[in-house]
């Protein structure tokens, strides 16, 4: 990669020489060209002086300025080096801040920071894993492409980042845009979309894959072999004016569900699937309950054949006339009757009448 500017990134009394390299690729975009629908030649835009009428050609154009009154003034690359500000040359970093208080509004076009030359690596790399450390980004301003501009910078893995920001004044305000009116939204209709939100899972690599640029080339081909495109049959999502806010909440967890393989559970008192916190899937819940009810009956059913067998011995040693035996048959129906109780308890309730037979 060619660097597309070199200047200097100052931190406080510590200046680090770096080279601003492309982080986005725009000719991986899906691009199309103007074509004259009547005979498909191309259509291009031919660069014209608007006082001549003739083609000029690149190494004739330079930049003007246009102030408020139409006119133009021709400006040098020597009349823009000679400006006097200090970020002609230097990104300056001004402050240090959370890079949640950026508003994503302003992020621009971003360009990896290389450090230009052994002297600049460790500079390089203690600002990148000072910012790492505290989980800050770096602000400042930097003169780029001919325009001052607000620049923040940031660690990504081992590199850093450059990341261009618009003017405050360049974000529109937000009148107009707003629904009129109060909009009152009920406290079920909140956990039923925090629900719907819990079941999302992350991001696939077919989510963040470019399935149009794949479907255009699909159809340039069909087209040059002169047949149809093939395209596989995707399912059809269901649009249209929602009537019932709740019932298209449920029906999207559920469909969330399904896409995951998993069970449908049962509905909470909001109407919405799942039990207990929004944060938990209802499948997982109800598998849960349903195990822990499992074990208990499983324990208590233990419980109650040692009982009955206890019960069988004490009634053989009474047969006999051994009054020792017949006393420890007793002792033995007692404790399987609790163990039975026991088991039909909570888990908070076993352990603390284990507790108390140690300390018998």
């Amino acid at each position: 990669m060619r660097p597309t500017a070199k200047f200097s990134l100052s931190f406080g009394l510590v200046t680090i020489p770096v080279a601003a390299y492309n982080a986005t690729d725009p000719t991986a975009a899906v691009s199309f060209v103007r074509i004259h629908t009547a005979d498909g030649g191309r259509v291009r835009n031919q660069p014209v002086c608007s006082l001549e009428g003739t083609e000029v050609s690149p190494d004739e154009i330079g930049r003007g300025y246009r102030t408020d009154d139409d006119a133009v003034v021709p400006l040098t690359d020597d009349d823009l080096d000679a400006l006097p500000l200090p970020t002609a040359k230097t990104l300056t970093i001004l402050a240090f801040v959370a890079g949640g208080d950026i508003d994503p509004l302003q992020m621009g076009k971003g360009y990896y920071l290389g450090a230009d030359g052994p002297a600049a690596a460790k500079p390089y790399a203690l600002l990148r894993d000072t910012m790492e450390r505290h989980q800050r980004v770096g602000l400042g301003k930097i003169a780029l492409h001919g325009r001052e501009t607000l620049a923040m910078i940031r660690p990504v893995a081992d590199v850093l980042v450059m990341q261009v920001l618009l003017w405050p004044h360049q974000i529109r305000p937000m009148t107009g845009v707003l629904p009129e009116g109060e909009v009152k939204v009920a406290a079920n209709e909140v956990r039923a979309a925090e629900t719907l939100m819990d079941s999302f899972g992350e991001l696939s690599e077919d989510d963040v894959h470019d399935h149009y640029r794949e479907a255009l080339e699909e159809i340039v081909a069909a087209k040059l072999a002169h047949r149809e495109p093939a395209f596989e049959a995707g399912e059809e999502r269901p649009v249209g004016q929602v009537h019932d806010l709740m019932a298209a909440l449920q029906d999207s967890v559920r469909a969330a569900q399904r896409a995951r393989g998993e069970t449908e559970g049962t509905q909470g008192a909001d109407g919405t699937a799942g039990s207990g916190g929004g944060a938990r899937p209802a499948g997982r819940t109800a598998t849960k309950t349903a195990s822990r009810k499992s074990t208990a009956a499983k324990r208590a059913a233990a419980g109650t054949a040692k009982g009955g067998t206890a019960a069988k011995k004490s009634a053989a040693a009474k047969r006999t006339g051994t009054k020792g035996a017949g006393t420890k048959a007793t002792g033995s129906g007692k404790g399987a009757e609790k163990t039975a109780g026991t088991a039909r308890g909570t888990a908070a309730a076993k352990q603390t009448t284990g507790r108390g037979r140690k300390a018998g």
